[in-house]
């Protein structure tokens, strides 16, 4: 089948339930919305469950700048412009958030041939169209046909797929917007996987789990060291795919002590608070227990700070630090020229842990079905959709790596 759907709906607008944030830091109101039909090389996706992730929290928190609201489309495209160009992202509402989930193919747009109806699909942030320079590459997961950035619209022409029932737009999340029974993704960022692995794990796999891929990004060694800073969710999943690839120690570093214990279950084998090391910094505690340093250092929460101790923690010589949290844009590094000469150390930054969806999720499913990779530690809390509110509550109080959220169950 190629761009040809037979379902009832096929072509047509679908009226179904979203959790739309209609302001930040507000309760997200479950409405009726319309969900259009796709456009060429454009997948409806009936959603099966959904998780939540801190880049939704992230989101959801930004405040709109009252001289820049308006509702005028021309207005929101010039915000979105330069939120771009100045690598900030943009706070728009009302706005449909979500991005980790997995769901069924509804309907297909015309030139849609990789997927059909009732095909078990994960939607993704990041895309693979398979055909530019970057996607044929091992060298990157960086499409450059289809450039990731914080937009508030689905596809290239910068259009909404979205409206509530008065016929206000409703802007998309991350190219995905997961938190609606129905929604539209471009088929570059559309992953067919096999429907045999429960829905409440494949769903993590759109985000959070993926990133933390130590294998990929870093290719981290037999017999290594590990230094992890931040033990959420990525660096929980740092620890897993290290413990996968062998690593002989895993240091963790979070100023929450309750995480070593969790820690351990993903094979952390070491802990440092950095609330209880004294006047040392981190990266002294972590040379001295080294012996010269972490072969690997991975910065999984955010802060410009972190990466500078991450950095200072790794061996001299070889050693590798990889940055995967997400800092405020303006947020800059200093780091010495001859410093970075006589070390001969190695940083860089890894989006979606330097993962390719379409090839890698594959194989990130087939350890889980083979009993390797522990997806299941992951969830801790499931709720219904009724209660999305209470996930974010969980998430904020510190309660909850990944609640899932099932449409019916």
């Amino acid at each position: 089948m190629d761009g040809k759907s037979s379902s009832n709906t096929a072509g047509k607008p679908i009226r179904c339930r979203a959790a739309i944030a209609r302001k930040p830091r507000e309760p997200l109101v479950i409405e009726e919305v319309i969900v259009a039909a796709p456009k060429p090389r454009e997948v409806r996706i009936k959603i099966i469950c959904t998780s939540l992730c801190h880049s939704d929290i992230n989101y959801w928190k930004l405040e709109v700048d009252s001289c820049l609201r308006s509702k005028l489309v021309f207005l929101l495209k010039l915000i979105n412009d330069c939120c771009f160009l100045l690598k900030r992202p943009p706070a728009i509402f009302p706005r449909i958030l979500g991005h980790e989930a997995i769901g069924v193919v509804e309907s297909i747009g015309e030139g849609v041939h990789e997927v059909v109806e009732g095909d078990t699909v994960i939607p993704m942030f990041l895309p693979d169209c398979g055909e530019c320079a970057d996607c044929l590459s091992k060298k990157s997961n960086l499409c450059s046909k289809y450039p990731f950035h914080c937009t508030p619209w689905v596809g290239r022409d910068e259009t909404s797929r979205f409206t509530d029932i008065n016929g206000e737009t409703l802007y998309h999340f991350l190219h995905v917007s997961s938190f609606t029974e129905y929604t539209v993704v471009e088929m570059a960022r559309v992953i067919k996987v096999d429907p045999a692995i429960p829905a409440n794990r494949a769903c993590l796999l759109s985000c959070g789990v993926s990133t933390g891929a130590a294998w990929k990004a870093a290719k981290v060694e037999i017999g290594t060291t590990v230094a992890i800073f931040g033990l959420g969710a990525i660096g929980l999943a740092v620890a897993e795919g290290a413990r996968l690839c062998g690593a002989k120690r895993i240091i963790g570093v979070d100023v929450n002590q309750d995480k070593f214990e969790i820690g351990k279950k993903f094979g952390v084998t070491d802990f440092v608070n950095p609330r209880n090391i004294g006047d040392k910094t981190v990266s002294q505690v972590i040379i001295e227990m080294t012996d010269g340093g972490a072969d690997y250092c991975f910065e999984c929460v955010g802060l410009t700070s972190l990466v500078h101790e991450a950095y200072a923690a790794s061996r001299k010589g070889w050693g590798k630090t990889v940055m995967l949290g997400v800092d405020q844009p303006e947020s800059m590094l200093t780091l010495s020229s001859f410093g970075l000469l006589e070390g001969g150390k190695s940083l860089t930054g890894s989006l979606f842990g330097g993962l390719k969806p379409k090839s890698d999720i594959p194989v990130l499913i087939k350890r889980y079905m083979d009993n390797e990779l522990q997806l299941d530690l992951f969830v801790t809390h499931e709720v219904e959709f009724e209660d999305i509110n209470k996930a974010f509550d969980l998430l904020l109080e510190g309660k909850s790596l990944r609640c899932v959220i099932w449409m019916k169950k």
